[in-house]
């Protein structure tokens, strides 16, 4: 008895009994904790196997399905469980008979029933396993690898340690789960608060204000924006605590770009800093607005118009914009945020479309102003609005009744008819302008001196070559005079010789050909009449010149002007019109009539007619598309300081008469019918 005794020591015993005792203390504390499961899994388990110094163990925990998971492991991989399918699924059967029982058991190394697919233990381990349960229901089971051959008794203590550290566990799953329930409660309370006021507003604008600052607070993120899609591009909307938005600033130009290739794609992104998975265009968007905005999580969901009935739901979705979350700090994403930002995504799609349809009501103004405008049709106004009525009636039948005369304007210059552009005739340097701007000129004056130092070289060449075949022909024809000369070499000379005058006249056209080139770098005059270029020498002088590249332009001044009147594309349907009209009159004279002033002399006004109208359209700065038409003028009519080439013009040109209401409104009307009723045809 004594040598038992002895073999225990007590100090040994009391120091386990302590060490037991701090860490049942320690998974007490982790209970009342509010911390994850995967924190409580983690220091329970550590604490469980610690206790009972096992080899490892694990958690695992039920669904919503009844199905067992991994939640939690410790040297797992000992089990050796993965090394055999059939192996796991008895070893998944054990498992699943302890969640169903709700009891603890003991199950010795390599045992179980002796059938196969029946639940069994089939490692080298004794597995100690018991119910994790939270208001008598199982939630999970917890197992422990221990080291097998202790003593029965040893081994039960194992079991009823177990069970009582699950018992604590369950405390934690039932405080989790009250707990749960109060923030869920919170949920809906601040869910029914962003419901009525999402759907407080019929107005676009305001609604994506309310939904950026009371979705951001009820997802408790950091930063929440609505982007509204106009057209094929999104644009920033509403920003939370944010009332005015900058658009042309890097960060908002930036993620109305995302939004726009987001919604584009129809698919939602959760972007935490990882880029490998997502398409090249998304990649580069969101990497480059999250380097200039610093969000280590950036959410972009599209909101897609509900569609109620089945027509709706097979046609392709329509999409009203984007909803962005960021969290500035933190990249983590729980499955309560989650959830939030759905219902979030859900209501906002649903207020922006009740919105937008409200907002887009035809004539919706008109029908506000006539809804707070009732006091027109009481007792003391009715004579004052009956009076108001007629005398806008009036007037709408007098702009429909009353002929004017239609007058369309257009922008254009003054220019002579006889004009033309000199060309470079070959590739060379100006080494010399001979006139400048306003100068008269004469037909062949030379005007352009260039200078080309590949024809010179050629030049050189071609003579050097054709004096030396020269002396050879003379020297080939001094031999045949020789009578000493034998018949055959009298033959080879007299071959040579016509070789030599061949040549000749070869090189001599090339000669010729130069020259007539050379000729070109004289630039002269076509015509009599004054040089219109300005700074003529400033631009050309030792300038290198290509072959048809214009050098100067020369006018004859002296001769017929003209206006070159650019009219707008969409006034030619008037224009076209009237010039059939007057065509089909049998009048010698049925040209459109013009009036138009000088901006030098803007207070005399001229006369002119339409000669010539060109088929095409072009573009012209601001005016944007635009159609030439030639108008003669008579230059009789004009000082001799108002003919300017390129003077400025505005003309009128005469369509003939039209309703009193087309003449003001006609450029209103043609906006009407192109960009109004040609969409709703």
């Amino acid at each position: 008895m004594s040598t038992a005794s002895s073999s225990f020591d007590p100090e040994l015993i009391d120091q386990t009994r302590q060490q037991l005792r701090k860490l049942v203390s320690e998974i007490e504390g982790l209970s009342r904790a509010e911390i994850s499961h995967a924190e409580f899994y983690e220091g329970f388990l550590h604490r469980i196997v610690s206790a009972l110094a096992a080899i490892g163990g694990a958690i695992w925990t039920r669904d919503d399905t009844g199905r067992l998971s991994l939640s939690y492991q410790m040297n797992l991989q000992q089990t050796q469980l993965a090394e055999s399918e059939e192996n796991q699924q008895r070893h998944g059967m054990l498992l699943h008979k302890v969640a169903n029982d709700g009891e603890a058991i003991l199950v010795q190394p390599h045992s179980g029933e002796g059938q196969d697919g029946q639940a069994a233990n089939p490692t080298e381990f004794l597995l100690v396993l018991a119910a994790l349960k939270s208001d008598k229901e199982v939630q999970g089971v917890v197992e422990i690898f221990q080291r097998p051959g202790n003593r029965p008794t040893v081994e039960r203590g194992y079991l009823r340690f177990l069970t009582q550290m699950c018992e604590l566990a369950g405390d934690y799953l039932k405080t989790r789960h009250l707990r749960s329930f109060a923030d869920r409660q919170a949920m809906w309370s601040q869910l029914e608060q962003f419901t009525r006021l999402v759907h407080e507003s019929l107005d676009p604008r305001q609604t994506a204000y309310t939904i950026a600052n009371e979705g951001r607070r009820l997802i408790g993120c950091d930063r929440v924006t609505v982007a509204l899609k106009r057209g094929y591009h999104c644009r920033v909307e509403a920003v939370s605590g944010q009332e005015l938005i900058e658009q042309r600033s890097n960060t908002v130009t930036m993620i109305a770009k995302l939004a726009t290739i987001v919604v584009a794609g129809g698919e939602d992104l959760w972007y935490t800093g990882d880029t490998s998975n997502l398409p090249p265009q998304i990649e580069r968007a969101v990497e480059t607005y999250a380097d200039e905005s610093h969000s280590k999580l950036v959410a972009v969901l599209p909101l897609e118009k509900p569609r109620s009935d089945k027509d709706d739901r097979e046609s392709a979705p329509e999409y009203l914009g984007a909803l962005i979350i960021e969290q500035i700090t933190d990249d983590s994403l729980n499955e309560s945020m989650r959830r939030r930002i759905d219902v979030v995504a859900d209501h906002s799609a649903l207020a922006l479309t009740n919105a937008r349809e409200h907002h887009g009501l035809f004539l919706l103004p008109v029908w506000r102003t006539i809804g707070k405008s009732r006091w027109l049709v009481q007792a003391r106004t009715l004579p004052k609005t009956l009076l108001a009525v007629i005398a806008v009636v009036a007037v709408l039948v007098a702009l429909f009744v009353i002929p004017a005369r239609l007058e369309l304007s257009g922008r254009g210059t003054l220019e002579p008819v006889v004009k033309h552009d000199i060309f470079a005739g070959l590739d060379g340097n100006v080494i010399a302008v001979h006139v400048k701007h306003g100068d008269f000129v004469k037909k062949g004056q030379l005007l352009v001196t260039l200078e080309n130092r590949d024809l010179s070289g050629q030049l050189f060449e071609v003579t050097g070559r054709l004096e030396s075949t020269r002396q050879q022909m003379l020297s080939a024809r001094s031999q045949l005079s020789d009578n000493r000369l034998s018949r055959e070499e009298r033959e080879r000379v007299a071959g040579q010789a016509a070789q030599y005058r061949q040549t000749v006249r070869s090189l001599e056209e090339q000669e010729n050909l130069i020259k007539l080139k050379q000729q070109q770098t004289k630039v002269l005059s076509p015509i009599d009449g004054q040089v219109l270029t300005w700074q003529a020498q400033e631009k050309l002088i030792t300038r290198p010149v290509e072959k048809g590249q214009v050098l100067l332009t020369i006018a004859d001044s002296s001769g017929d002007w003209e206006i070159d009147l650019h009219m707008p594309e969409d006034r030619m349907g008037s224009v076209g019109r009237a010039m059939t009209a007057v065509k089909d009159k049998s009048a010698p004279d049925n040209q459109l009539p013009v009036s138009y002033v000088l901006a030098t002399n803007t207070g005399a006004r001229h006369h002119g007619r339409v000669r010539e109208v060109e088929p095409i359209a072009h573009v012209q700065g601001e005016d944007g598309n635009v159609v030439l038409m030639k108008i003669d003028i008579e230059k009789s009519a004009h000082d001799k300081d108002d003919l300017r080439p390129g003077a400025s013009v505005t003309a009128k040109v005469d369509c003939g008469k039209a309703s009193l209401g087309y003449v003001w409104f006609h450029d209103v009307i043609s906006f009407v019918q192109s960009h109004v009723l040609f969409r709703l045809w």
